[in-house]
C-alpha cells in the first residue's frame, strides 16, 4: 500500500495528471478507478480557477483521502488474494506431505519385510553351506569312531586271550602247588 502511494508522490504533478494507458485485461475495479480519474481530470480542466482556496484544499484533502482509501482497499484485496493463494499453497503442500508420509511408511514396511526375507534366506544359505562341511566333519568323525571300534575289538580279542592265558596259568600254578605239597609230605 505504501509503495503505491510513494510512487504517486515521486512523479511530478504534470505526469500524474496524464491518464495511464489501459492494461491488457482490465478488471472491473480498474475500469471504475480509471473513469473516476478521467472525471476528476475533466472537472479540474473545466474549472481552472476557483475563488475559494480553502475549498481547493478541502477538495484536495478529500481526493487524497479517497485515493488513500481506494489504495487501502486494493491493498487489502491483494493481501486477501495472496493469503488465499498462500492458504491454497499451504493446503496443497500439506496434502502432498501427507501423501508422501504415507508412501514413506509403506516403503518402510516393505523394506522391513524385504530385510526379514533376506535374513531368512541368509540363514538358510548358512545352513546349507555348512552342511557339506558338516558332512565332511561327520564323515571324519565316523571314520575315527570306526577305527577306534576296530582297535577296541582287537583289544577285546587280546583281552580274552590274556584272560584264557591267565586262567591256564592259574590252573597250572594250582597244579604245581599240589605237586609241591605232595612232594614235601
Amino acid at each position: 500500500m505504501s509503495s503505491l502511494y510513494t510512487r504517486s508522490k515521486e512523479f511530478p504533478r504534470s505526469r500524474r495528471a496524464q491518464p495511464e494507458s489501459p492494461p491488457a485485461s482490465p478488471s472491473p475495479t480498474a475500469k471504475a478507478l480509471r473513469h473516476e480519474r478521467l472525471a476528476r481530470l475533466e472537472s479540474a480542466a473545466g474549472n481552472p480557477t476557483t475563488s475559494d482556496p480553502y475549498a481547493d484544499r478541502a477538495s484536495a484533502r478529500a481526493r487524497r483521502e479517497a485515493r488513500e482509501a481506494r489504495l487501502a482497499s486494493l491493498a487489502s484485496r491483494v493481501e486477501e488474494d495472496s493469503s488465499r493463494d498462500y492458504r491454497k499453497l499451504y493446503e496443497s503442500a500439506l496434502t502432498e506431505n501427507q501423501k508422501l508420509k504415507a508412501q514413506l511408511q509403506e516403503a518402510q514396511l516393505e523394506l522391513a519385510d524385504v530385510q526379514s526375507r533376506l535374513e531368512k534366506v541368509a540363514q538358510r544359505q548358512e545352513k546349507t553351506s555348512d552342511r557339506p562341511s558338516m558332512l565332511e566333519v561327520e564323515k571324519r568323525e565316523k571314520r575315527a569312531l570306526e577305527r577306534k571300534m576296530s582297535e577296541m575289538e582287537e583289544e577285546m580279542k587280546v583281552l580274552t586271550e590274556l584272560k584264557s592265558d591267565n586262567q591256564r596259568l592259574k590252573d597250572e600254578n594250582g597244579a604245581l602247588i599240589r605237586v609241591i605239597s605232595k612232594l614235601s609230605k
